[in-house]
């Protein structure tokens, strides 16, 4: 039971770094997928400690706090964050309906909201 939920935090963490490096490569033009699973690790651990500290409007407090995140990893401003978090988001989810359609799913996407 540990060793499956260990693999699914991983895979789920892998995706979430799918996201990011796609979102940071198409706005920011930074290639480092390493750098981005690094972000996807920081922004679960962020919004995870910020949903705790604020529970009732967390969920909001926390996105501002990933959006945070975001622009002070990759160059740009708070309009590129919110370019490579939407862009993320879409590659993720194109990535879990793949893996979904040959018979992979059940992850999410760790380190990124939503």
């Amino acid at each position: 039971m540990v060793v499956g939920s260990l693999v699914t935090f991983l895979v789920s963490l892998l995706i979430g770094g799918i996201g990011i490096y796609v979102g940071a490569r198409v706005v920011a033009d930074v290639e480092d997928y390493s750098y981005a699973l690094i972000t996807a690790l920081i922004g679960g651990i962020l919004w995870g400690i910020v949903e705790f500290i604020v529970p009732f409007i967390g969920g909001l407090v926390a996105f501002v706090a990933y959006l945070w995140l975001i622009n002070r990893r990759y160059p740009g401003g708070w309009i590129d964050a919110i370019l490579i978090t939407l862009i993320a988001w879409i590659a993720i989810f194109v990535t879990l309906v793949i893996l979904s359609t040959v018979g992979l799913g059940g992850f999410g996407a760790y380190g990124v909201p939503g």
